[in-house]
């Protein structure tokens, strides 16, 4: 078992964010700056329980893991409207940060997120994780080495992610995301994963075995990981 990975299992989603709720008050309270921050129904209750709470934010810079390419702020399904919404719109920090999915130019859109995330130093970064294993959206074969890019989703994500669209043709096929070292630069990373859909992804983790097939693998190489989950059986 590694070492550097900490694995703590939750009865549900709502324990999950209980636990999450005191580890974050404590990071503040030990002088956090930079939070790296998720998006999806796993991170909703996370962000249900800080937006209700006493958390103090105003002093803290957010950067965010990815946004799809193409989706304006304001439209429901972009990242941008879903942080708003379940966050930010309820706390307010000192300054927030999501890659633009609209730039006229993608590729320098990454290369000037990529220099703010490394300027600022994430302190603690939270992630999901896919069925595939992807993390942020970095699919499999990303190779470890990778920063913000444009990426190309895989169609597992795409019809993962279907659910969230009207119409499957209105989902972008492509994102800007954080890259696998660009997450391994965090200092901290939390990762929750709940159902039983996530199993096979955390199976590849407990392994031990680094391999590109598998992006999750990745934190295999990072020195502080927590593993939140509600599935038995996980921890190696």
């Amino acid at each position: 078992m590694a070492d550097n990975i900490r694995y703590i299992k939750v009865a549900d989603k709502q324990e999950a964010a209980s636990v999450v709720l005191e580890r974050i008050r404590a990071e503040l309270a030990g002088g956090l700056k930079v939070l790296g921050l998720a998006t999806g129904s796993t991170m909703e209750p996370i962000y249900a329980a800080w937006a209700s709470s006493d958390l103090d934010f105003s002093e803290v810079t957010s950067f965010n893991l990815d946004e799809y390419v193409g989706l304006q702020a304001d439209n429901p399904n972009s990242y941008a409207w879903f942080m708003d919404h379940h966050l930010f719109s309820k706390k307010p920090f000192k300054e927030t940060n999501i890659p633009d999915g609209t730039s006229a130019n993608l590729e320098e859109e990454c290369k000037e997120y990529e220099a703010q995330l490394r300027d600022a130093g994430i302190d603690v970064q939270f992630l999901g994780v896919g069925e595939n294993g992807h993390i942020a959206f970095n699919e499999p074969g990303t190779p470890f080495t990778s920063i913000t890019h444009v990426t190309k989703l895989a169609e597992s994500t795409l019809g993962v992610n279907s659910q969230y669209f009207e119409d499957r043709s209105a989902i972008p096929e492509t994102a800007l995301t954080m890259g696998i070292s660009s997450i391994l630069s965090a200092k901290k990373i939390i990762l929750i994963a709940f159902g039983e859909k996530k199993r096979f992804a955390l199976e590849q983790l407990t392994k031990g075995e680094e391999t590109t097939e598998y992006p999750i693998t990745a934190l295999l190489g990072h020195r502080d990981v927590t593993i939140i989950t509600d599935l038995n059986g996980i921890q190696p």
